[in-house]
């Protein structure tokens, strides 16, 4: 569907109505197994000679259009849907990396993901390196011999930091790396990073793809530009599987090669499968991720700005305001908008933010993001309460930041709320 226009896209792209049925809406398979023609069907399917569905750990029809729509809205070649975004971001690197190599990562990271790189990957015998993506000389004397990918989010998770995609994505090319962007802060209506360099982009579909908070899920993305054959770094890609009669993934699917292999590899072994009920609140979901992420938008700005006035409020961290440093990055990364995420810092410090958070009554007191209500939480004793105040302050959840996810409310209502616990904070 790559003729029509994005919102065109985001109803229609891998949807067609029920051949059974007619149906219009995509039905919820509930369903485990899927009867073969013959036997001769049954083994090309195992064999990966023939394309269909064999078991729900694998493929799942209503996951199926999910898969394909994210795809289409990232402008990429193919995607696998998994439980999380915390097994998206696994299920990218799984095909990638092998014990004794590195990932060089963002210090601007979600405080789970910085926890599951710099302690369960570990486990698995790769490691991470953090670097300040502001400092492009660093990412580069960070890459060696062992490196397997570069990580970042788009727009980071606390702050709204926006990540120079198109910088990091040319160091990527240089070194022949694949570039992983988790894109969930902004969405494919806010940024492509495919367009920016990326070569797999991830998601938390969690958030604002089904933006109603009532399901979880995860997406890895494939742009289908990557030569996975041209070293001997992706072996899982370019070399013969063993389990499955030496076939070359490459080689054989071209750039369908890693969605290919996240799902006859990747979702059998390590079982990270999406339900279809799931899939089918995020369907749902994505059919008006527009015209919600203008109005996240919208009400995020005039609420920031707001803030930024306030007598309490010691500063913004809304990289759609003018006054951001960066609103000139914001404006080419993001154009339609820096999304509805941010932080700002209290005067009163971490004392003053946990009045703030109690006083609250329009906004949920909630560790999720992407809701059509809008959420609040102190980053630094909750979702970065693992890492260390070095660590904190480096993502941007120091401990006298507040987080604000904006959601689809009349903006004059959060901000009355916002003004009459800020009044309360400093009491």
């Amino acid at each position: 569907m790559s003729d029509y226009g994005f919102d065109t896209q985001q109803i229609h792209a891998g949807a067609r109505p029920d051949p059974a049925t007619g149906s219009r809406q995509t039905p919820i398979y509930q369903t485990t197994g899927y009867v073969f023609r013959d036997a001769d069907h049954a083994a090309a399917l195992f064999n990966l000679q023939e394309v269909g569905f064999i078991y729900s750990r694998l493929t799942n029809p209503t996951v199926a259009v999910l898969q394909e729509r994210i795809a289409t809205l990232e402008g990429g070649a193919g995607a696998v849907c998994c439980s999380s975004g915390h097994a998206a971001q696994v299920m990218a690197l799984f095909p990638l990396m092998m014990p004794g190599c590195n990932v060089v990562v963002s210090t601007r990271l979600y405080g789970g993901t910085v926890t599951q790189m710099t302690q369960m990957i570990k486990r698995f015998g790769w490691s991470a390196k953090f670097v300040d993506f502001d400092d492009e000389g660093a990412i580069r004397d960070a890459i060696d011999d062992d490196t397997r990918a570069i990580f970042c989010e788009g727009i980071a998770n606390p702050g709204g930091y926006i990540t120079d995609l198109d910088a990091v994505g040319r160091i990527a090319q240089d070194a022949g790396l694949p570039l992983i962007v988790d894109n969930t802060t902004a969405t494919p209506y806010l940024c492509r990073p495919i367009e920016h360099g990326a070569t797999l982009v991830v998601h938390s579909t969690t958030k604002y793809l089904t933006g109603n908070g009532t399901v979880t899920g995860g997406c890895v993305v494939d742009s289908g530009t990557f030569d996975w054959s041209a070293s001997d770094k992706f072996p899982s890609l370019s070399a013969p599987e063993p389990a499955y009669h030496g076939l070359k993934f490459h080689e054989t699917f071209g750039n369908m090669a890693f969605t290919f292999h996240g799902i006859a590899v990747g979702l059998r072994d390590l079982g990270m499968t999406m339900n279809p009920q799931a899939a089918h609140y995020t369907l749902m979901g994505t059919e008006t991720l527009s015209l919600r992420m203008e109005r996240h938008c919208a009400n995020a700005m005039k609420v920031a700005q707001w803030l930024e006035s306030h007598p309490a409020v010691a500063r913004v961290t809304y990289a759609g305001l003018p006054s951001s440093p960066y609103a000139e990055r914001a404006q080419r990364i993001c154009p339609k908008g820096a999304s509805g995420l941010f932080t700002f810092e209290l005067k009163g410090g971490y004392d003053a933010c946990m009045k703030l958070i109690d006083s609250v009554e329009l906004f949920s007191h909630v560790a999720n993001l992407g809701d059509a209500r809008s959420l609040i939480i102190h980053s630094a004793s909750t979702t970065h309460r693992q890492l260390d105040e070095n660590q904190q302050r480096a993502a941007g959840a120091a401990p006298e930041m507040v987080r604000l996810s904006i959601g689809l409310e009349d903006a004059d209502d959060l901000i009355r709320d916002l003004d009459q616990a800020l009044a309360k904070a400093a009491g």
